[in-house]
């Protein structure tokens, strides 16, 4: 056992002592004198592959199918209307003002937001319409046309008769028809001319109401009525049926967007004349003659069929 001096005396510390030492060592300095600072190594991991099953639906349409070429977007919708979410983007542009080709139950038709004044104007130089030739509008319902024009006449218990009733039987379908506008109708619908010099009061509008699934999808959307005129060709002035010539022609000329609803017969509406003493046919098209209506050679007319052709889809 070793032997400690402590001022001058020799110690011989005891088994209890270095006990008592050792404990208080293991107190002061807890962790051992030799550290590794080496890191250990993380386990490995198993990495295993799994194969994620895509869903086709959400593939499919996850986005609307349309291409957007120099500034025309073109949309390809069935003409039945099964795919009415592509019509979206459109529906947004024509909000905010632009002016575009949808197709009707007769033929298509360039049209713009009625109540858009800028886009009314653009869609005049786009098709090149004189200032003296009208513009017709597409509704949505009865209460649209109601809103727009006097309406129709609904009988009067002396013996006129109610003709708001044989309308209902008709409508929607391939007709246009020329009513008395209200004061809601905008200006360049119901006069014409660039200046208030040359504005001509016009209080007559044609309506329209289409039965078509993929221009009834558009209007159910948008808050009004669309202004319309028939498209036709700038050359020979014939009936265009064709959306993808359409785009190609009028495309150069500002459109911003045409909507692909398949080749259509170039059948367009009949034109009535509801403003006489009775409704008058004043263009024989694609809807029939019904028996409230008078054909064009039975009465005179105030109006000539020609000032109403570039409307009248």
């Amino acid at each position: 056992m070793a032997e400690t001096k402590l001022y001058g005396h020799k110690l011989t510390p005891s088994l209890s002592f270095l006990s008592s030492l050792t404990t208080l060592r293991r107190h002061v300095a807890p962790f051992p004198s030799r550290v590794s600072f080496n890191t250990p190594k993380p386990p490995r991991l198993r990495v295993l592959a799994m194969a994620i099953k895509k869903s086709p639906k959400r593939l499919k349409y996850s986005a609307p199918r349309f291409t957007k070429e120099d500034g025309l977007l073109y949309v390809e919708a069935d003409e039945l209307g099964a795919d009415t979410w592509k019509l979206e983007p459109v529906i947004e542009l024509l909000k905010r003002g632009a002016v575009g080709v949808i197709p009707t139950d007769t033929v298509y038709a360039i049209v713009c937001d009625l109540k858009s004044n800028s886009a009314i104007e653009r869609l005049r130089r786009i098709k090149n319409i004189e200032p003296s030739k009208p513009l017709s509008i597409l509704c949505r319902s009865l209460r649209d046309i109601d809103t727009y024009t006097t309406g129709f006449p609904r009988g009067d218990g002396q013996g006129h008769a109610n003709i708001f009733r044989a309308v209902k039987q008709c409508l929607p379908g391939p007709y246009t028809f020329i009513l008395t506008a209200s004061k809601e109708l905008p200006k360049q619908c119901v006069r014409y001319g660039t200046t208030t010099a040359k504005y001509a009061s016009r209080k007559n509008v044609g309506v329209r109401m289409p039965d078509d699934a993929i221009c009834q999808a558009i209007l159910e959307k948008m808050d009004s009525p669309l202004i319309s005129t028939s498209v036709r060709s700038p050359k020979e002035n014939e009936w265009m049926v064709d959306p993808v010539v359409i785009a190609d022609i009028y495309g150069p000329e500002g459109l911003d967007f045409v909507v692909d609803g398949g080749i259509r017969v170039a059948d367009p509406s009949t034109v009535v004349d509801m403003t006489g003493s009775s409704p008058k046919i004043i263009r024989q098209g694609k809807g029939p003659k019904l028996q409230w209506m008078v054909a064009e050679d039975d009465n005179g007319s105030g109006f000539r069929v020609e000032d109403l052709i570039p409307s009248a889809t």
